[in-house]
């Protein structure tokens, strides 16, 4: 996931006291847009860093509208006689509002959202004293449940985050990220560098083999392919259990002679 919008470089109080002045002076709507144009960084800031907790099944572009409608809202009713700046002034409604919208599509009841930060806190604060993730039972005993209350509650809360992996999280004019795009892939071949080294390492290992004598190739076959037993490939071979054996312990010695210093080569190759 990308990093949340940075803030703009803030335009001084005084200047933006007298833009706003001169909006109310003559009502301009261009003026008013300079106005929007100041403070949309601080809107995106405000959403983008509640992106986490926006229900799955909304879109962040919603929260941005909200926002956005918050903003207009403080400039036609901000007072400067109350002693606050637009920006704080402003801030103050649209984070206000934000809240709300989180709260007005959430699907989850606030007791739960309740308990959810509560488990949370104790997790964190159990981490903190004991240098581990605590157990169940102890992380039931930080929140006065039992072991089963507690399971019940969270399996709530994952429910209350089923949603759509595909709900925009974040738009801009460079990108826009999807819920699926912030959730960390474990499948390796969609790693070009670890798919690229994994390549390279079975070309290797196949250079390798392919250096092993007719037998000593037919006995790796039959052995870790065919999965045949040490007797059934001495029968297939004509020679003995023991012999195969032997040429097993061989090949193997030569493979790593031949591998020298890249013994994870093997597990990478597996």
């Amino acid at each position: 996931m990308q990093p949340i919008a940075k803030r703009a470089v803030r335009m001084p109080a005084a200047e933006v006291l007298a833009i706003w002045q001169e909006y109310r002076r003559s009502g301009s709507r261009e003026v008013r847009d300079r106005l929007i144009f100041t403070f949309m960084p601080m809107v995106r800031f405000i959403v983008y860093r509640k992106v986490r907790e926006v229900p799955a099944q909304c879109d962040v572009e919603d929260f941005l509208s909200c926002g956005l409608e918050a903003l207009i809202h403080s400039i036609e009713r901000y007072d400067p006689e109350k002693g606050a700046t637009l920006e704080q002034y402003a801030w103050t409604r649209v984070h206000g509002a934000v809240l709300d919208e989180l709260r007005r599509h959430d699907w989850a009841p606030r007791s739960l959202r309740r308990d959810e930060r509560a488990i949370n806190n104790a997790r964190t604060s159990f981490v903190a004293l004991h240098d581990r993730q605590p157990d169940r039972a102890e992380l039931a005993a930080r929140v006065g449940m039992t072991p089963t209350e507690l399971t019940g509650r969270l399996d709530e809360v994952v429910l209350a985050e089923v949603g759509s992996l595909n709900r925009i999280v974040r738009s801009d004019e460079s990108a826009t990220i999807e819920r699926i795009d912030t959730l960390e892939s474990d499948d390796h071949d969609a790693d070009p560098i670890v798919s690229a080294e994994r390549r390279e390492a079975k070309e290797r290992f196949r250079k390798a083999f392919a250096r092993l004598s007719r037998q000593e190739r037919a006995v790796a076959v039959m052995l870790y392919v065919e999965e045949r037993t040490l007797r059934d490939i001495g029968e297939h071979l004509g020679v003995s259990e023991s012999r195969v054996s032997q040429i097993h312990t061989q090949l193997r010695r030569r493979l790593y002679e031949q591998l020298s210093g890249e013994l994870a080569l093997f597990s990478t190759v597996a």
